[in-house]
């Protein structure tokens, strides 16, 4: 007994299958390589970034101690109270 949603099925298959004639299936482990590829890439940026972040960071620490950058604000030259 075929239904109607049986031969929907069937030629949705058979018309995937004339898509993919002559390609080969898709790998699970280069789909693997891939992600974790893509993974450490990001990771990677996402160090560089942080590395770069703590350098700004110990240079304005550095230039603090040696006194050559305040984090006081000056009162302007003709700001009366």
């Amino acid at each position: 007994m075929f239904t109607t949603a049986h031969k929907v099925a069937t030629h949705a298959a058979s018309a995937a299958g004339a898509r993919m004639k002559g390609r080969r299936p898709p790998s699970v482990v280069r789909e693997i390589v891939y992600g974790m590829s893509l993974g450490l890439f990001a990771g990677y940026l996402w160090k560089l970034h942080h590395w770069s972040n703590q350098r700004r960071t110990r240079e304005f620490y550095a230039l603090l101690n040696e006194g050559r950058i305040t984090v006081v604000v000056d009162e302007p030259a003709g700001a009366k109270d």
